[in-house]
């Protein structure tokens, strides 16, 4: 291949590093997105796919920086070697190319399901540590993902007409946090009707 090295790059949230991912990887260029796995809003992800020529290889840390889950691996792979581009995944040491093999396309799909299987029970792990903590009443919730000033500029911003995913990228939380930050501004600053009133009168 003599085309571009180009990496792929996925963190949580703005205030993580990227410097564990690609390592010592010359490449021409890098594509990183701050968004959850789970997340369908990647832009650079996007830039990337519609970057790349024949030629290129694009480099991932693992599996789960590239993809959400199964089906969205299997199909930005096919989409990428279907381009002629060669998709490299470091952690796994596997690279996918247009002639890709039967036995290729099985790790494939073993790796993926590998990766999905990982995250589950990192949740399931993480909902017993939480339930495990409530029981010994040290459980305090989540921390606020934003401070108090973040999140007045959020409410402001999107009141004067800002994108909500916008914004969401700008402070590096989900858009679910971002909608659960605007609906308690909103409780906030809520006026009591008539009816209400009278309820609590």
């Amino acid at each position: 291949m003599t085309g571009q090295v180009v990496g792929c790059v996925r963190v949580s949230t703005l205030d993580q590093k990227t410097d564990r991912q690609l390592v010592d990887i010359p490449l021409q260029r890098t594509f990183t997105d701050h968004a959850s796995g789970k997340d369908t809003d990647r832009p650079a992800l996007a830039q990337m796919v519609a970057y790349v020529r024949e030629g290129d290889t694009v480099v991932v840390h693992s599996m789960d920086r590239l993809a959400r889950n199964l089906e969205d691996l299997r199909r930005l792979v096919r989409e990428l070697t279907g381009k002629g581009v060669q998709v490299q995944f470091l952690k796994e040491s596997l690279t996918f190319t247009a002639e890709a093999s039967p036995l290729s396309q099985l790790l494939l799909n073993v790796m993926g399901s590998f990766a999905e299987f990982e995250r589950a029970l990192i949740r399931e792990r993480q909902r017993e540590g939480i339930t495990f903590a409530k029981t010994r009443g040290v459980y305090t919730g989540r921390r606020r993902s934003l401070n108090a000033e973040q999140v007045r500029e959020l409410v402001r911003s999107v009141r004067e007409g800002a994108k909500k995913v916008a914004m969401a990228r700008k402070f590096g939380v989900s858009r679910e946090t971002v909608h659960r930050y605007l609906r308690a501004a909103q409780a906030s600053t809520h006026v009591p009707d008539k009816q209400e009133e009278e309820k609590t009168a």
